[in-house]
């Protein structure tokens, strides 16, 4: 596509809204969701971040419930703006806006724009490909764990988190805190370290069972997929400082979810043994260097975070749970619904969309007036709700409106009285114009004749309208 830099950037601005609104959102009822329901809601508009890249329509069976977003018709005196029943009208605003401005951008912007969003995206790839290779290596070079007791603790751990399948577990050399990492075969990484020190003694059971315990709730709510999916949308979105931030928060999200997962699976008198864990590890927990790894983790301010959700760990009533599934799915309808207008592709469809079969539409041959000139004729009849179309192939391909404008100004100036076939004509006030022939009086036909912009402005400015 010529134009994909433009509609992706105009996708861009649309998302950097829907962005803004929800965090506003999230953060005014933080109190009413749990950390699992925010970090939810955060999941459903990552997913929504790869809309702009997919083939979705905007035929009208893909438009949800969009149009409620304006109203549907407008008065003003005796003028009435319909728009089509079922056509998305909202989309179609950002099409004809889409198509109007690209076309004004010269090709070559559209293509260095595309070339240096490309170079990001090499660059991009480059690393995450970079961090594969490192997930790789520290499988390379990790061994089964050999550990009894540790292999037993394993073992609890796996059944009280409920797990159907037993993940292999391996000891390494090269990590600091325990991971878990893998995308089609998962496993949980512990360090040889932490290993001697519970030989030593120097660590208990209960930090390794929590650690274990935070690293078998990240497997069971698919984190690494997540992980992935947030490192994917990464090399897409490098430049847009909002999605950085985005991204940022979800994986605290993801940890704040994690470690709630965690508290539910403990009683009330262990949350403090657990923040423990965290606070008298977080030097050697610091935040793993393997990006496509999930850990217990973090940097010093996320680890804050973390124990204050601790600290204020409840958990949910029943009532609770109800009101943030509803919440929930509240916001992911609104979320969902205005995924076509997210579509680069949608954006980019270069037709609108007749319903041939409906009999209020009657195709004209209006061949013999057109002649050798390739062109189309559209007429509504707005109180019988009829169409009459001629060529409808070329009446249904989406151009910027241009000039079409001045025939509504034209029909304007005339039904009003501002003009009339007779006396049509206005005098040049001395401005300079672009255009010699604009220099002059002129009568409607010429006007229309020389594409006449001030003479349509008069008679707006006559009119009364803006």
């Amino acid at each position: 596509m010529i134009y994909f830099s433009f509609r992706f950037l105009l996708c861009n601005a649309i998302i950097c809204i829907f962005l803004g609104s929800l965090l506003g959102l999230k953060n005014l009822l933080q109190r009413q969701l749990s950390a699992r329901m925010q970090y939810n809601l955060s999941i459903i508009f990552l997913a929504v971040l790869i809309v702009p890249f997919l083939p979705i329509s905007s035929a009208p069976s893909s438009i949800s419930w969009s149009h409620l977003l304006t109203a549907s018709s407008s008065t003003n005196g005796d003028i009435q703006t319909t728009f089509l029943s079922g056509n998305g009208y909202n989309l179609d605003k950002i099409n004809d806006f889409a198509v109007s401005v690209s076309t004004q951008i010269p090709t070559f912007i559209h293509t260095l724009l595309v070339f240096f969003w490309s170079i990001g995206i090499f660059i991009m790839f480059f690393l995450l490909y970079r961090s594969v290779k490192q997930v790789k290596a520290l499988h390379s070079s990790a061994l089964p764990l050999q550990n009894e007791e540790l292999n037993a603790l394993y073992i609890e751990c796996l059944n009280e988190v409920n797990s159907k399948h037993t993940i292999p577990i391996y000891s390494t050399a090269f990590l600091k805190s325990p991971v878990l990492a893998g995308f089609l075969h998962p496993r949980i990484y512990l360090p040889i370290h932490l290993i001697s020190d519970f030989n030593a003694g120097t660590i208990s059971t209960t930090d390794i069972r929590y650690m274990l315990l935070h690293e078998l709730q990240h497997y069971k709510h698919k984190d690494i997929l997540i992980g992935y999916l947030i490192n994917t949308v990464n090399v897409f979105y490098w430049f847009n400082p909002l999605i950085w931030y985005f991204l940022k928060r979800i994986r605290q999200e993801r940890e704040l979810a994690c470690d709630s997962a965690v508290l539910q699976l403990l009683k009330e008198t262990e949350y403090k043994s657990y923040g423990n864990t965290l606070i008298n590890f977080a030097e050697t927990i610091a935040l793993s260097p393997f990006p496509l790894t999930m850990g217990i983790s973090g940097n010093i301010k996320q680890l804050k975070g973390r124990i204050l959700n601790i600290a204020s760990f409840h958990q949910p009533t029943f009532k609770q749970k109800i009101r943030g599934y509803l919440i929930c799915i509240f916001v992911s309808t609104i979320i969902i619904g205005c995924i076509p207008i997210l579509s680069v592709y949608a954006s980019d469809q270069t037709g609108y969309h007749f319903d041939t079969t409906e009999k209020n539409i009657t195709q004209l041959n209006l061949s013999s007036n057109f002649g050798d000139y390739t062109g189309s004729f559209v007429l509504y009849n707005q109180s019988a709700d009829k169409w009459n179309i001629y060529n409808m192939d070329h009446a249904s391909t989406r151009v910027s409106p241009n000039s079409t404008y001045k025939i509504y100004d034209a029909l304007l100036g005339l039904e009003s009285g501002i003009i009339t076939p007779e006396h049509s004509t206005f005098t040049w006030n001395g401005e300079p114009y672009p255009f010699n022939s604009w220099e002059a009086d002129q009568d409607l036909t010429s006007a229309m004749h020389n594409s006449v912009n001030w003479y349509f402005q008069a008679i707006d400015s006559q009119a009364g309208f803006e």
